[in-house]
């Protein structure tokens, strides 16, 4: 089956037109056999077409869920649209994304970016990534390019010979690509011991995104753990440490915990058709069949389901089904990550 696309950066990434572009990680391949005939795409022309979930959002941006995840509880990244628990990001949020990429990929914190973001606007960071294509990065100093001046943190302009050599390409000198480990180099920022005195479960959240950013998996599930423990327990933050879990390779806590999440929130549809992915690893296909049919039935246009729909029906052997499920894959998320893998199913 396609499989469940992980957050794994070892494969390395390539780039089309200035875009960081990873091939996915996938577990096993898509295997078709003949071609089925081609549907008409007419009913795919809504809104939700050519939009980038969180999952799609990450891959093509070369960061952890969790990097997006964060940027979207903080206002750096805003939906599109939303129905539910699933959000949807279009190609100008793709292009703030990049930019924060960009800024991760050079070594900053989740939390650090927030900061600097911060202090180079009175408006706050949401503001200073909307105009994160003017941001220049010089060690671990960031400034924004405003006319002919480049402004600090606060406002503060920097010296005339750091503006003279600085060309207006020198945004987008920084580090396209992720470190060859896929993360960014940890920092001191984020060593906080979790038996400190705790604090808020938004700190939590945020700590927790660092450690998972930073490749710590373990730490970041005991920082989920403790915001369960301070909170009242909710779909999304029981969702987030499944995801941990499946990355790690405990698919049967995982699974646990993606019942879970489906329990706090029937409409979890995320949560359910990630349900669906690690019962067809753990070889219950019936089942994850049955999760999968029921995200569709709910959210037809959801082109994560039928991506992963169309693996589980492959493994079964029902070849047909599984390339209508491709086909209508490709004509919701044409620009996906995954598309080219699947068009080579496709025409295999």
């Amino acid at each position: 089956m396609p499989g469940k696309v992980t957050d794994d950066r070892s494969t390395p990434p390539h780039h089309v037109d200035d875009r960081v572009v990873l091939e996915p990680t996938v577990r096993k391949p898509v295997r078709t056999k003949r071609s089925a005939p081609r549907e008409s795409l007419s009913a795919f022309d809504g809104p939700i077409r050519r939009l980038y979930t969180v999952r799609m959002m990450a891959d093509v941006l070369g960061v952890p869920m969790a990097a997006v995840r964060h940027w979207q509880r903080g206002g750096l990244l805003e939906p599109t649209r939303r129905v539910g628990a699933l959000e949807w990001f279009d190609f100008q949020q793709l292009v703030v994304g990049r930019q924060l990429a960009r800024l991760l990929a050079a070594g900053f914190s989740l939390r650090e970016i927030d900061a600097k973001l911060a202090g180079l606007s009175s408006e706050g960071a949401a503001a200073a990534a909307r105009a994160a294509g003017r941001i220049v990065v010089d060690g671990r100093r960031l400034s924004i390019r405003r006319e002919n001046r480049l402004l600090g943190a606060g406002g503060q302009m920097q010296l005339a010979f750091y503006a003279e050599h600085t060309r207006d390409d020198d945004t987008v000198a920084m580090p396209l690509t992720p470190s060859t480990t896929g993360m960014p180099s940890r920092d001191s920022s984020i060593d906080i011991a979790l038996d400190d005195e705790p604090g808020s479960a938004a700190e939590l959240l945020d700590l927790a995104a660092d450690l998972e950013a930073s490749g710590e998996h373990a730490e970041a599930a005991e920082a989920l753990r403790a915001v369960l423990q301070a909170d009242r327990p909710t779909a999304q933050v029981v969702f987030m440490l499944a995801e941990l879990l499946y990355r790690t390779g405990d698919l049967t806590a995982a699974r646990e915990r993606y019942y879970a999440a489906v329990e706090l929130d029937a409409d979890h549809l995320e949560a359910r058709a990630s349900l669906g992915c690690v019962l067809a690893e753990l070889g219950d296909h019936e089942l994850a069949l049955a999760a999968l049919e029921g995200v569709l039935r709910q959210q037809p246009d959801y082109a994560d389901a039928h991506w992963h729909m169309a693996g589980v029906l492959t493994d079964i052997g029902r070849h047909d089904d599984a390339e209508r499920h491709l086909r209508t894959f490709l004509a919701l998320a044409p620009a996906s990550p995954w598309a080219k893998l699947a068009r080579e199913q496709l025409d295999g």
